[in-house]
């Protein structure tokens, strides 16, 4: 058995444990990541690639969103990861979706955002047919990286310019208070974070049940380019009452009743839509949200049909499918869960699918009380 030691080991590649390994070496830590796949392979690369901060719930949440984006614009240019495009244009179909938007336009959370009128909204649009148009929020703030390169791009930068240890397809057997044990090591810690996604039957399984977490399942597709490049991540009406920025204004209530008549099958399957563009013109289009301990892994078109749908009422016609994918994710009642099972342990995932959103941010919070550091002082 291999024994090793460091300041701090984080259980889990994905977003979460990454941000954390980043906090980590801020504060001059020697961090080892231990993974039990070869390579990204879950939630954090089966997504959009959209750090949304417009939209987030407002208080804590919002605050996160906004100082992760700032994070991965700083990290972005030194670890070779593109920011594929920037800003958000949530179509507004319906007059009481423009009731919404004026009415977050008025909040605290509106930051870089505006309004557009019909007659803006078309220009800008101009490539697309949307079926319904009563203007256009928009916003300056949101960006978009390619999560399928920019999370393999971060751990190689982690590595090479931060010195974090890295041992992938190993998985973790055992986590006690200054220890973490694999098939293949024991590695001594001062602290340890796990950070298991949605894989939470291995490691503390109790405390996670306790916190109400289960797993979300969810499609997604990549349509073929349209020719035309999207001014932003394109979202629509039913994204006004799925984000908790919007939703839980007063006036999403006449909207939501709306989209109940005419979109039922859609708010059922959970679906909204985010339509995000890739450096070759092509789109990532989603997505569902079904909620069981463990999803079936198949696909259903008819779920497929409904989230194009929604495109189609949007842009007009549909390009060719390239590609479907399911991604599931850990999802409970909270935005996100840290715990302390052990003494100098703690256990965080992002239950509200924001992982790409928010997970620096919070992993500064988790390491600023667990050392007493201030992270972001140290940034």
């Amino acid at each position: 058995m291999i024994e090793e030691s460091f300041d701090i080991a984080i259980v889990g590649a994905g977003i979460v444990g990454l941000a954390h390994a980043l906090a980590a070496t801020r504060l001059g830590l020697r961090t080892v990541v231990i993974d039990r796949d070869a390579q990204a392979n879950g939630a954090s690369i089966r997504n959009f690639g959209f750090i949304t901060v417009t939209g987030q719930e407002q208080g804590a949440v919002w605050r996160r969103a906004r100082r992760s984006r700032d994070v991965w614009l700083e990290v972005a240019p030194a670890a070779g990861i593109a920011i594929e495009h920037r800003g958000l244009v949530l179509v507004a179909q319906r007059p009481e979706a423009r009731a919404v938007c004026e009415a977050f336009l008025e909040t605290d959370i509106a930051e870089g955002c505006g309004w557009l009128d019909r007659a803006e909204a078309q220009a800008l649009l101009a490539p697309m047919r949307p079926a319904m148009l009563e203007g256009a929020l928009t916003s300056s703030v949101d960006i978009r990286v390619e999560s399928r390169t920019a999370i393999p791009a971060l751990a190689a930068w982690l590595a090479e310019a931060k010195g974090v240890v890295f041992h992938r397809g190993e998985t973790v057997l055992s986590v006690e208070t200054g220890r973490v044990e694999t098939a293949m090591r024991r590695i001594n810690a001062g602290a340890v974070i796990v950070c298991p996604g949605d894989d939470f039957y291995a490691l503390f399984p109790e405390e996670v049940a306790a916190a109400g977490v289960t797993r979300c399942k969810l499609q997604m597709l990549r349509l073929a380019s349209p020719g035309f490049r999207l001014p932003g991540a394109l979202m629509s009406d039913l994204g006004l009452v799925r984000y908790l920025g919007y939703s839980q204004l007063p006036q999403a209530a006449a909207l939501k009743a709306r989209l109940e008549r005419e979109r039922a099958a859609q708010l059922v399957n959970g679906i909204h839509l985010i339509v995000t563009q890739s450096r070759d013109g092509s789109l990532i289009v989603g997505d569902s949200h079904h909620y069981a301990a463990t999803p079936d892994p198949f696909a259903d078109e008819a779920i497929d049909a409904l989230i194009l749908d929604e495109f189609r009422d949007v842009f007009g016609t549909v390009p060719a499918i390239t590609e479907r994918w399911i991604g599931t994710y850990a999802s409970g009642p909270q935005h996100s869960v840290a715990l302390a099972p052990l003494p100098g342990v703690r256990l965080v995932t992002v239950t509200s699918g924001t992982g790409a959103s928010t997970s620096f941010a919070l992993a500064e919070e988790v390491m600023s009380e667990l050392t007493g550091q201030d992270v972001r002082a140290m940034a």
